[in-house]
């Protein structure tokens, strides 16, 4: 008799075809965040065909679906996957590719999605071999604020009998396919958005003495912020500050009246991150004013940073190399990147894991963001198999 590894194994192979084909549908229908009404449609209708129940329409276009073991047991886990994509022109030349001009998924969602479905089949199939309840949180607008994990949890889907475990994979170009990563504690940065607006008084380039020039205002703050990362933070807090637009609409002969900057604050402390919005605050205003103009500043607080419940991350990563084998499964470091489901973490033990898609035979890969992102498709038998594995295990099967 086959054991539950082996069934869950098995089908994750023989649903392959099928996880494909979802994921492709995803990836040649991309929509953006608040957007995502068509995905969850078809995402709806797939649920109802196989037969599990589910509510649409949570945290804006977000789906909950549940999956009932039939033997006993009164535990819950909860797996979630993201499902909006990005405004990027895809350039990848597949045939499968985006017909949403400038949308696509260069995130990789459209993995996580037909990932999750491919869970679902599996578990809707073995049933009989496990108790308990698998809740499935098909989750809008991870890329933009306030993010979908906010607003589902605002809409009450950790309220009514709380999962004791959540768990979430994303896709790694890093990691070669039919590998994955994983990182115990803190592994993904807060995230913060930068807004300053440094206002002078414009005039003719030639006449530099007529005018309070913005432009050289807000070039001097630029370069001061980053003394806050190499004489403000502790060398051994991560923090990134970075500023990635700069707006100043004048011409050759003219300075404007106005610079707009964006950028954003990335780090892994409460304390810290509330007295970097200080200093950046201090700083930007007291430059301008020392230079004759003003500097409005306005810090947007973003997604908290990402902890892996420690006994959590270390049970998942023993039965990642009880299904994988352990050459499979390798140890990840602190990334300064962001995720919203660090909101789900906080409320129950969370593990948020990296899927390697990554081609054997390929050196490297377009990355995550990146209008070339191409993942191997044959991941996806480990990104349903894998993550229908934890599920059951952490189910007590």
């Amino acid at each position: 008799m086959n054991t539950l590894k082996e069934k869950i194994s098995q089908l994750a192979i023989k649903n392959h075809s099928s996880v494909i084909d979802f994921r492709r549908y995803f990836h040649q229908h991309p929509e953006l965040s608040g957007n995502e009404e068509k995905t969850a449609s078809h995402i709806a209708a797939l649920l109802k065909d196989w037969g599990i129940s589910f509510e649409a329409g949570k945290g804006g276009h977000g789906i909950v679906a549940e999956i009932d073991g039939l033997l006993p047991s009164e535990a819950i886990v909860a797996l979630r996957a993201d499902m909006d994509a990005l405004p990027i022109t895809e350039g990848t030349g597949l045939d499968y590719s985006s017909v949403m001009d400038g949308v696509m998924h260069a995130c990789g969602h459209d993995m996580h999605m037909a990932s999750l479905l491919g869970v679902a089949k599996i578990l809707n199939e073995i049933r009989s071999d496990f108790g308990g309840k698998v809740r499935l949180f098909f989750q809008p607008s991870e890329e933009k604020y306030p993010g979908g994990a906010r607003l589902m949890i605002e809409e009450g889907v950790m309220d009514h009998h709380t999962p004791e475990a959540i768990f979430a994979q994303h896709v790694c170009p890093d990691l070669e396919a039919g590998t994955v990563g994983i990182k115990a504690g803190k592994y993904m940065a807060s995230t913060d958005e930068i807004y300053l607006t440094v206002h002078g008084k414009g005039g003719h380039g030639g006449m530099p003495e007529k005018v309070i020039d913005p432009v050289l205002i807000a070039s001097h703050i630029v370069v001061s912020l980053q003394q806050i990362v190499s004489r403000n933070a502790n060398p051994a807090m991560p923090t990134v500050v970075s500023i990635g637009r700069f707006i100043a609409e004048g011409r050759t002969n003219i300075i404007p009246e106005q610079v707009k900057m964006e950028g954003t604050l990335r780090t892994f402390d409460e304390k810290w991150r509330n007295e970097v919005h200080q200093i950046i605050t201090r700083m930007a205003s007291d430059i301008a004013m020392s230079m004759g103009g003003r500097c409005e500043v306005f810090i947007d607080k973003g997604y908290p940073y990402l902890v892996n419940d420690e006994e959590l991350a270390k049970e998942t990563r023993q039965w990642m190399v009880d299904y994988l084998g352990e050459s499979k499964v390798k140890d990840l470091d602190l990334r300064m990147t962001a995720e919203d489901f660090s909101y789900f973490a906080q409320m129950v033990p969370g593990c948020f894991y990296r899927l390697g898609v990554r081609n054997p035979s390929f050196s490297s890969m377009p990355g995550l963001h990146s209008s070339g992102f191409c993942p191997d498709e044959q991941s996806l038998i480990t990104g349903c198999g894998l993550m229908a594995w934890l599920a059951v295990r952490r189910l007590g099967f």
